[in-house]
């Protein structure tokens, strides 16, 4: 008796998950989780790049006036866009003719190896984009994700960042605190809250202020080690999703890195995350998620090997992460 057709297991396996694929990416992941909380995930139909709208000036026609006195109409330039490379990436889950074919016996059989296959590449596109929204968009020679590490970089004055040019338009550069310049020391919970403020002041303009600071394992412990008990509150959605954080001036303070060498997400010793001793301040209202239409983390259609027995079936990702202003982003550094 034939075996059953594994191309159509597999097929409808992964279409059943296609959404759940992207929404456990999402959830796990701290910001963009707080990124759907804000309506900031959104897809791009298509494009040479993908472009992101923001304002780089106030209308110069303000002015005060009295009586008949003439007044300023004249056009006033306050919009541009930054223009974000496309980041594709890819994960295959693949299935040979002798597992399928000749070593499952039954329909029921060869449904919990794929079954852990799709779950160990869900796992694998999860924590590689989490390590690419900390990236600088070097990795790979240039492939990867531009994250955290570029649209906050701990040296904002130089570099290229959606086609605008940081060192000639100081708009596009983020606030920095330099522990050991700007503080005199290296961080600890003795200065650990005096030093947040310094860098909390320089990223608040009226209202706008920041919401979410992710921090590395020192960072986290240093300032959770400054506060007294009772003042050790935290956020409950954050919470409910799995995240640890505390608060800080209204803002979520989340564990989001471990130590370089530790078992990280998905038990492999690797350094990922947020950068060893970072803070990073982030207003969420200007940092974007982007991903294609058609491409968020959905699989392609199944293929049959040319020159093996094997059927494989890719899961694939177009996008970016993208800023509208980081003049209001910060980063701490040692």
């Amino acid at each position: 008796m034939a075996s059953p057709n594994i191309s159509e297991i597999l097929t409808t396996t992964l279409a059943n998950r296609t959404k759940k694929l992207a929404d456990n990416v999402t959830k796990n992941t701290a910001l963009l989780f707080r990124l759907e909380q804000k309506g900031t995930i959104k897809t791009v139909p298509g494009g040479a790049s993908i472009r992101q709208e923001l304002e780089y000036a106030e209308n110069s026609t303000f002015m005060y006036y009295s009586g008949y006195q003439v007044l300023n109409i004249s056009p006033s330039d306050t919009f541009t866009s930054a223009d974000f490379d496309w980041k594709q990436a890819a994960v295959a889950v693949t299935i040979s003719g002798l597992e399928g074919s000749v070593q499952n016996t039954g329909p029921d059989a060869i449904i919990p190896l794929l079954a852990s296959r799709i779950k160990n590449a869900e796992k694998t596109m999860r924590n590689n984009l989490w390590t690419g929204m900390y990236s600088d968009g070097t990795g790979s020679s240039g492939k990867q994700i531009g994250g955290l590490q570029l649209l906050v970089a701990d040296d904002p004055t130089t570099g290229t960042v959606g086609g605008i040019n940081r060192a000639t338009w100081n708009f596009w550069r983020n606030q920095v605190f330099d522990c050991s310049s700007d503080g005199g020391s290296t961080m600890s919970s003795a200065n650990c809250q005096k030093f947040m403020n310094s860098l909390y002041s320089k990223c608040v303009r009226q209202t706008d202020k920041p919401d979410l600071i992710l921090a590395d394992e020192v960072y986290y412990n240093n300032y959770l080690n400054s506060l007294q008990i009772i003042q050790r509150i935290s956020d409950d959605k954050m919470g409910q999703a799995g995240f640890t954080n505390v608060k800080y001036m209204g803002a979520d303070v989340v564990l989001d890195g471990f130590a370089s060498g530790d078992a990280g997400a998905g038990g492999v010793a690797t350094a990922a995350g947020c950068p060893a001793s970072h803070f990073y301040y982030l207003n969420t209202d200007y940092i974007h998620w982007r991903p294609h239409a058609d491409r968020n983390m959905v699989p392609l259609e199944t293929v049959q090997s040319i020159n093996q027995d094997a059927t494989v079936k890719l899961i694939v990702f177009a996008g970016n992460m993208t800023s509208s202003n980081n003049f209001l982003q910060g980063v701490m550094k040692a």
